[in-house]
């Protein structure tokens, strides 16, 4: 039996400058964290002559053809494996999909992981990572970007940059242990209680950026600046000014889409920085999911978030990416 496990992850700057409507015409950069909550892969042969696919529903099919699940199915069909290679293939996550933590990355790069497990081939994380991408945005024409495929076969908090040739720089953030200590320590993520498909919450962006709207390019230029301001803010150690950035990014990146937030969301994203947050915004594509916070009031934070009704979900950063827990 194998068993693959990939980190979920937040976005820390630069969000949506991973799309490749924007990237191949501007460049993006990004910096991501990936946090010890994961999607599980287990992958064993069968006995019988078929595909058992145990994820959200179950499907038993004989013909990689047949299999319904998207993802499962074209990345069977990447790596050769056809009726010769029966399998049995069970998904698991810490946090369910559709909550903004990419969690479809995740999923893939730890199958792509499995299957490259069971044919014996060693893969680099910037191969793994990049074969998710042609998964999902390539075969399946999925208008996302790269960061979740790329954060979760690294691991750590990492910086990326998206050339205008497709190509991904990947590399380290530059902060001391006690600044990364300290991050990890004053970010606290709360469930907004909705769910969402970041597909369709990312088609508004990426059919404006294809068609150059104007107003929707510079906000992307802003963002993927603000990135960089938040980079140098936390190699310096400043996390005051990083959360600050927080806020700065989180209220333009309402102005992208109508869908990016709601009332409720707001009202509790306000409830927070009215006690004890310094900065903040909703991660992932938007519409749900959760709310990240900067804070050095703590107790302050939790009882307001309580009090709108919004369950915390603790974490810390992961170093690993994506990796083989039996093989």
């Amino acid at each position: 039996m194998i068993i693959t496990r990939s980190p979920l992850r937040i976005t820390l700057g630069g969000g949506g400058t991973d799309l490749p409507s924007y990237y191949e015409k501007y460049s993006g950069f990004l910096i991501a964290a990936a946090i010890n909550k994961y999607v599980y892969i287990t992958l064993n042969q069968t006995f019988q002559p078929e595909f058992i696919l145990k994820y959200s529903h179950m499907e038993r099919v004989t013909s990689v053809q047949d299999i319904v699940h998207p993802i499962i199915r074209e990345s069977l069909t990447a790596l050769g494996l056809d009726q010769n290679d029966y399998l049995e293939i069970i998904s698991m996550a810490d946090i369910p999909a559709g909550t903004g933590l990419g969690s479809s990355g995740s999923f893939t790069t730890a199958l792509l992981k499995a299957l490259h497990a069971y044919k014996k081939n060693l893969v680099h994380p910037s191969e793994l990572a990049e074969q998710a991408c042609d998964i999902e945005i390539n075969r399946l024409q999925e208008p996302i970007g790269k960061q979740d495929q790329y954060i979760a076969a690294y691991g750590g908090v990492t910086c990326f940059q998206y050339c205008t040739d497709g190509k991904v720089t990947a590399w380290p953030l530059r902060m001391s242990d006690e600044t990364r200590y300290n991050l990890e320590d004053n970010l606290l993520l709360f469930f907004t209680g909705y769910s969402r498909s970041a597909s369709k919450v990312l088609k508004e962006q990426d059919d404006k950026s294809r068609a150059m709207d104007s107003a929707m390019i510079d906000n992307l230029h802003f963002v993927k600046d603000l990135a960089h301001q938040s980079q140098s803010a936390l190699e310096s150690g400043d996390l005051h000014e990083f959360a600050r950035l927080m806020d700065v990014h989180w209220q333009h990146k309402k102005k992208r889409s109508s869908n990016m937030s709601n009332q409720c969301i707001n009202d509790c994203y306000d409830h927070a920085m009215a006690n004890g947050a310094l900065g903040g915004k909703l991660i992932g594509a938007g519409g749900g999911g959760f709310l990240l916070f900067y804070t050095e009031d703590k107790p302050r934070v939790r009882k307001a978030m309580r009090e709108c009704g919004l369950k915390e979900e603790r974490f810390t950063f992961n170093f690993e990416g994506t990796a083989a827990l039996a093989v």
